[in-house]
């Protein structure tokens, strides 16, 4: 509904005619915004421009469609206002703003966009007012009255106290001797100035903020017969140091400026381009553990990434953000950047303490706080900002601190805490081991791992990767969320706790009391072999419970026929791994007897051809068991659906197996064949 509603706009210039859409020279980022602005308020007469304003200040926005909508300006509520767009005027009894403003020369201009204080200071000064007033072609960046009047007093009295030389420099450094418009005004650009031909920096952004030596562009293009006004909302000054010269000089950077010399980047920022450094100071160091600091001050490389981290590719002034938006690092890393009121805000926290500080290559923006990305981390420092805390205590218990905290290559894979909802298990010698396997030689990327690869761990076993297609599993358990990759290790966030595999198929249905009739039937079938081999199976294993169920003629039958047996036991073993972690709404699974499984998970329960899964995942060297609780049928020998006749058959044999159950063991029919099978298993 939104993107339809921004579009009004676009419709509405279409319905003005050939006119208002002949193609032309692509409009700048100001001029796009103050074409929606002149849209938005066309309802009000012909050149009036809607305005956004900041309730409880005097700013005011021009702005594009999404903060049109949000009717908010650095999370603050404006209120719209209309107003005549720059270069028109009202005229009394009609609409709107019909009347283009007369041109006069740049110093009464001044007076048409409000910068009747510019004008004072111009009249004091013995030079400027002719030249304002006589020939040339000259653009002015004129200061508001507010942004004279926040001046402070030591800066201003300075200034009037020596018009002709501090004053007049003042303000020809606020000139450039040709006509800019704002379709010049290019990101990144310097113009030159009418002071000591000393550069003023412009950047443009892609919201339609533009910024002159970080100051907001209020009105902007307004003609004069010599040239051009824009109005500040602040009085600016020459630049005159790089980036690197301003942390030499200023006290509160001396960590800063060892850190910098120590990783060599002072290279970068004292050479050309144009970047935001966010410039921790003194504090900020003092904030974090002196281990820490220590640690990463004494390694190169994490103490470049950790610099690189607070460096931005581009030079970012505080009055362009109006709303939230990403800004990548020289690290690779994306910063949150936003505003709150007045308050520049990093990652949603106002750690910024003095913004705006300008260099000849780029801005500062003092901060209170270190920005210290993953790259250069400990795994026990990643863990601290993750919901696996449980299970770091663990392995803190389990005398595993040295590992997560040192500088081996390794992966940690490190259960979520909703894992452990029924407490925290005790660490006894096999926890311990059982620690160890989560914990993979060598530092891991997800996205590089892939389908039927081994990873070894400390404690000596071999876990495989299973790759799905909307999850991917080690062993058991899955990567819950993107991993964190630290300077040695790399914490992988998983959904559950990891079984490494203890045996083939055949060891573990073997070793639970609850397979011993499906042990049977397989030695019976001749698949021993089979299960007992290097192989990518899924077993849905049946549990005695599940084969006494059945009518004991039907069973006598199977049991008595060892190629069907075979063919039903191979209709419950799927010829691929998966773990329930990759089980989707639905996933057809086909069997080694040929007809394809129907595997499904729905809140958390695990189905196969619609019969719930007793237990899942208890992982085997050539594949994975489910304990299931009934003997699986083949599409070929299920029943066709018959309505109530078929219910009438289902609640008869429900009966007939219920009462089997209580009487299996004893059962006269049955007894021989399973005594068979028992012997058979002792051999």
């Amino acid at each position: 509904m939104a993107l339809l509603l921004c579009l009004l706009p676009l419709a509405l210039a279409l319905a003005l005619g050939p006119a208002a859409t002949q193609a032309g020279p692509a409009k700048s980022p100001y001029q796009l915004v103050l074409q929606h602005s002149r849209l938005r308020g066309r309802q009000h007469g012909p050149n009036v421009c809607a305005v956004q304003k900041l309730i409880g200040t005097n700013k005011k926005y021009f702005t594009n469609c999404k903060q049109w909508y949000q009717r908010k300006i650095c999370g603050k509520s404006t209120v719209i206002s209309y107003e005549c767009c720059p270069g028109y005027e009202k005229v009394p009894g009609e609409k709107g703003c019909p009347a283009a403003l007369p041109l006069s020369n740049l110093y009464e201009t001044l007076g048409v966009v409000g910068s009747t204080t510019t004008q004072l200071y111009t009249d004091r000064t013995e030079k400027l007012r002719p030249e304002m007033e006589g020939p040339g072609s000259f653009t002015i960046f004129a200061p508001s009255n507010e942004a004279w009047a926040s001046l402070s007093a030591e800066v201003l009295d300075s200034l009037v106290s020596n018009v002709n030389i501090e004053l007049l420099n003042a303000l020809r450094y606020h000139m450039v001797n040709r006509r800019v418009l704002t379709d010049e005004l290019k990101h990144g650009m310097a113009l030159t100035s009418m002071y000591q031909n000393s550069d003023i920096k412009i950047h443009h952004y892609p919201n339609g903020i533009v910024t002159v030596n970080c100051a907001r562009l209020l009105k902007a293009d307004h003609h004069a017969t010599n040239g051009v006004v824009h109005l500040i909302d602040r009085v600016i000054s020459t630049i005159s140091n790089n980036i690197q010269q301003i942390i030499e000089i200023e006290d509160t950077f001396e960590t800063l400026r060892a850190a910098v010399a120590a990783s060599g980047l002072n290279t970068l920022l004292e050479g050309d381009g144009q970047f935001t450094l966010l410039a921790p100071t003194n504090e900020a160091f003092e904030k974090i553990p002196a281990a820490t600091l220590n640690r990463i001050l004494g390694d190169p490389e994490a103490l470049r990434d950790l610099l690189n981290n607070h460096i931005m590719k581009s030079a970012m002034c505080a009055e362009a953000i109006v709303a939230g938006l990403s800004v990548e690092t020289l690290q690779g890393t994306t910063l949150d950047v936003g505003c709150s009121g007045d308050m520049l805000t990093i990652n949603g926290k106002a750690i910024i303490s003095n913004k705006d500080i300008l260099a000849t290559n780029g801005v500062i923006h003092y901060i209170d706080e270190l920005l210290i990305p993953d790259s250069a981390k400990t795994l026990l420092e990643l863990a601290a900002e993750s919901d696996v805390s449980i299970a770091i205590d663990l392995f803190k218990q389990a005398g595993l601190s040295t590992h997560l905290s040192g500088n081996e290559q390794l992966t940690l894979l490190a259960p979520l805490n909703s894992v452990f909802k029924d407490g925290s298990p005790r660490v006894d010698a096999r926890m311990k081991i059982l620690l160890r396997n989560h914990m993979v030689k060598d530092q891991l990327a997800s996205k590089y791992l892939y389908h039927g690869q081994t990873l070894e761990t400390l404690g000596g076993k071999k876990l495989r990767v299973f790759v799905y297609r909307n999850s991917l599993c080690i062993e058991n358990s899955c990567i819950a969320a993107h991993d964190k990759r630290g300077r040695y290790g790399t914490l992988f966030t998983m959904d559950r706790v990891l079984t490494p595999p203890m045996g083939t198929v055949m060891d573990v249905l073997k070793g639970d009391n609850r397979f011993r009739m499906l042990v049977a039937a397989i030695q019976s079938a001749g698949l021993t072999e089979m299960l007992n081999r290097e192989g990518v199976y899924t077993v849905f294993a049946p549990t005695d419970e599940a084969f006494q169920a059945m009518p004991p003629e039907e069973l006598n039958k199977l049991l008595g026929n060892a190629k069907e047996l075979a063919s039903i036991l191979k209709y419950h073993i799927g010829d691929e791994i998966l773990v329930s972690g990759g089980v989707e709404a639905l996933v057809r699974l086909k069997s080694l007897q040929g007809d394809k499984l129907e595997v499904s998970s729905k809140n958390n329960v695990v189905s196969v051809n619609k019969e719930p899964v007793a237990e899942a995942d208890i992982m085997a060297t050539n594949g994975v068991v489910y304990a299931i609780s009934s003997v699986l049928q083949p599409p070929a020998n299920r029943p066709q659906e018959r309505g109530d006749e078929l219910a009438d058959s289902a609640l008869e044999i429900f009966k007939q197996a219920s009462a089997f159950s209580r009487a299996a063991h004893t059962s006269v029919k049955l007894a021989p064949v399973y005594q068979r099978l028992l012997e058979r298993m002792k051999h």
